[in-house]
């Protein structure tokens, strides 16, 4: 029986502890190609490079893996595996990450990982976002990589009839504090933002992005419930931004 074809990316880098683990995952599962950002990308969200041109390079990273760092976003490092390093193929799932960090509740909307998972999905492509809820480059990744093989094996397995994209966010406790997996919604919440201001050493102004995240609601069936309570969360997403409710009262408008 043929391989299943399974496509890596993220948006820490190629060289990211993350990618690692999840390459690790999925040899176990089938044919890996990695298609990843030479360097950081995180909060690209779903941007694509427009005024430029993109280069790929084949790089020896992961000890018999075909892999290519590109100098796009992972967006880009998407549209180029399914167009170009994998044109005549079919790709059978695509997975993003391991991130470092968050990205559940609104993250979703500014993550690179996630973004890469969701153009996959785009394109048609089972895929899976997966974060584990660390920052830190030296986070224990073993619990996460075993929850996204587990998650992955089945999706390859049995698919996913009712959708195509999966965010799957893990805490960052050992495995055996985590609880299991919770199929939940995305919880409301934003970041209130400021910015920290600065002189370069030219004396020239600059501002840095900061702000601290504020949970807009902890009911049980969000995904910062799940997470909050040591369980794996998945929430099925989707592309459609339309806000159904707001329909019917802003069909006044047509009367105008």
């Amino acid at each position: 029986m043929n391989k299943k074809l399974i496509l890596v990316t993220n948006d820490d880098g190629i060289t990211a502890p993350g990618i690692r683990a999840l390459v690790t995952e999925m040899q176990l599962l089938g044919e890996v190609v990695v298609v990843a950002p030479d360097s950081p990308q995180s909060g690209q969200g779903h941007a694509i490079t427009l005024t430029e041109p993109i280069r790929l390079k084949k790089v020896d990273i992961f000890k018999g893996i075909e892999a290519y760092e590109c100098t796009g976003t992972p967006v880009d490092c998407v549209k180029l595996a399914k167009n170009v390093i994998l044109k005549d193929r079919t790709i059978d799932l695509c997975v993003s990450g391991i991130n470092h960090g968050s990205n559940a509740s609104i993250n979703i909307i500014y993550s690179g990982t996630m973004s890469a998972a969701m153009e996959a999905s785009i394109e048609g492509i089972n895929s899976i976002g997966y974060s584990l809820l660390d920052f830190s480059y030296n986070a224990d990744f073993s619990a996460a990589a075993s929850y996204a093989r587990r998650i992955a094996h089945e999706v390859l397995r049995n698919g996913m009839p009712e959708s195509n994209l999966l965010n799957v966010n893990i805490p960052a406790v050992p495995m055996n504090e985590i609880k299991g997996i919770k199929v939940c919604r995305q919880a409301e919440g934003n970041w209130n933002e400021t910015f920290q201001e600065g002189k370069d050493p030219r004396g020239q102004k600059y501002y840095w992005l900061t702000g601290e995240f504020d949970h807009k609601e902890h009911e049980e069936d969000t995904d910062l419930y799940a997470l909050e309570h040591n369980y794996v969360s998945i929430v099925p997403s989707a592309h459609d931004l339309t806000n159904y409710k707001a329909i019917p009262e802003l069909g006044k408008f047509e009367k105008l």
